[in-house]
């Protein structure tokens, strides 16, 4: 089994991205690489405690399952802002520079915000908790305002003191207060007008009978004792406003008559009316006592509702509403979350913003072996390439050459079998135009034997006579002639010589050559 020989610097150095080949030849690089790593781990770290407290905030999860999904959540970030270092190779040009870290420190940024609210949570967590509730019951305050504003829920005063007064008048037994009579009530009213015109006319009449008496006596008004001018007008005078009182008197008096009477006729219907009203009054309650118990219910459902989830918000949103009212009543505290943001989203940025800065210097000795090795890298791998290429390109030559010959070699035996055909064609009509041809003769023949009668002779197949060459036609008379002779004669042709042997054709040829 093969054992690991790196170190634990070498492994910080491959985590920020050093190609440990070229470590090796640049040793000065080594230290600023494995520095670059070690804070790699520390972003992950400070990722995974804060992905920790953020699950046991939000979701109140258990302590062992939140560290053990937050350290998943570091290795995740490690591995984010590794792809950022890595993607970002050294360039001359400030521009392109600029371009590939202005997305790369967004990125940044944005994680780092996420990585570092829930730790600034968890640093104020005791302010925050005592602001959640006063946010809690400012909150009540404003559900339970807005339930008495519903128009759902706006019947259920009146409804309440209806059944408070249909209750009432059950408890009661149905007893009717005659004053509550509209007649009682208006002759009520009139008896009371009738006496404050009576109370008026009695103290003018007082008034004046006072003055009459003070002008008989001297004491006011002309000042003469004794029955003068003055006391007899004054006298006049009382004398009318006691008239006027009397009448008043009598109008009184009417109307107490009519009130009694009012309230004697009241108190008549009332007594027939009781039962009545009890009834009515147990119909109505039964009614409003459902309508007000639904109401009443819904309204409660509503409130509870309202308090289980009012106590139970206590996430990350409610502590950063919380931290937000915190700032504003308190700045103290604003200014120090603010510092203590600043802190680690600097921390998770520090990995990029060195990168960053180390492309925008003169490269190292590193930088320019690395580019040296990538142009090794692509010059060896573009001729591996080219030699590929050029080896497909032979065996498709060798493909093309050898279907040429495959294609050359059928085409000439197609053409060698064609000539065969060919001659044996020509072989076949020269046969058939000497059979035609032999056929004319023997029919020649024929006649001219028909003519010279000739004994006749056994049947034999003068085809296979003539080609034979030696076999007997038959007997003209007492001679015997041989098929060439017969064709010699019919054809008018010259005696053909007889073949000779072998020996005596190659001797000729022999002396013919010398």
């Amino acid at each position: 089994m093969r054992v690991s020989t790196r170190t634990s610097g070498d492994r910080l150095a491959v985590l920020a991205g050093a190609r440990l080949d070229l470590l090796k030849v640049t040793p000065g690089a080594r230290s600023k690489y494995v520095a670059l790593g070690g804070v790699l781990l520390s972003t992950g770290a400070l990722a995974a405690v804060s992905m920790s407290f953020a699950l046991h905030m939000a979701l109140s999860a258990w302590w062992p399952l939140a560290l053990l999904l937050g350290l998943g959540w570091g290795v995740v970030i490690v591995n984010l802002d590794r792809m950022l270092l890595v993607g970002m190779g050294h360039d001359s040009s400030w521009l392109r520079n600029l371009g590939m870290a202005v997305p790369r420190l967004a990125l940044a940024v944005l994680l780092g915000t996420v990585i570092s609210t829930p730790l600034t949570l968890q640093v104020f967590s005791k302010e925050i908790e005592a602001t959640m509730v006063t946010l809690q019951a400012e909150a009540a305050q404003q559900f339970t305002a807005g339930l008495d504003a519903d128009p759902r829920y706006a019947p259920i005063p009146e409804l309440q003191q209806k059944v408070a007064d249909e209750q009432a008048v059950i408890a009661s037994g149905g007893t009717a207060d005659p004053n509550a009579d509209p007649l009682v009530v208006a002759a009520q009213a009139e008896r009371d007008a009738k006496q404050a015109v009576f109370d008026a006319a009695t103290t003018t009449f007082a008034e004046l009978q006072a003055k009459a008496q003070c002008e008989l006596d001297g004491t006011c008004g002309s000042g003469h004792a004794g029955a003068g001018d003055a006391y007899l007008s004054a006298a006049a005078a009382a004398g009318q406003q006691a008239a006027v009182r009397d009448a008043a008197q009598a109008a009184l008096d009417a109307s107490e008559v009519s009130l009694a009477s009012a309230r004697d006729a009241a108190e008549a219907a009332a007594e027939s009316a009781d039962a009545r009203s009890v009834v009515i009054a147990q119909a109505d309650l039964v009614t409003d006592q459902a309508s007000l118990t639904r109401l009443t219910d819904a309204r409660t459902a509503g409130q509870a509702n309202f308090e289980a989830e009012n106590s139970d918000n206590t996430g990350i949103l409610a502590r950063l509403e919380a931290m937000d009212r915190l700032s504003q009543d308190r700045p103290l505290v604003g200014a120090a979350h603010l510092v203590l943001f600043l802190l680690f989203l600097s921390i998770e940025l520090l990995p990029v913003l060195v990168k960053v800065l180390l492309n925008m210097a003169q490269p190292a000795a590193y930088d320019r072996l690395v580019e040296l090795r990538e142009a090794e890298e692509v010059e060896f791998e573009e001729i591996r390439r080219e030699g590929r290429r050029r080896a497909q390109q032979a065996r498709a030559d060798l493909v093309v050459a050898a279907e040429t010959d495959r294609m050359a070699r059928e085409l000439l035996d197609r053409e060698i079998a064609a000539r065969d055909e060919a001659a044996r064609a020509a072989e076949e009509a020269a046969r058939r135009k000497q059979r035609r041809g032999l056929g004319r003769v023997l029919r020649g023949l024929r006649r001219r034997s028909d003519e010279v009668a000739p004994a006749p002779a056994p049947e034999v197949d003068l085809f296979d006579q003539l080609t034979a060459g030696s076999t007997t036609l038959g007997m003209w008379g007492t001679s015997q002639t041989t098929s060439a002779e017969v064709l010699r004669d019919a054809l008018g042709r010259p005696a053909v010589p007889a073949p000779r042997a072998a020996e005596g054709v190659m001797l000729t040829g022999a002396a013919a050559d010398r």
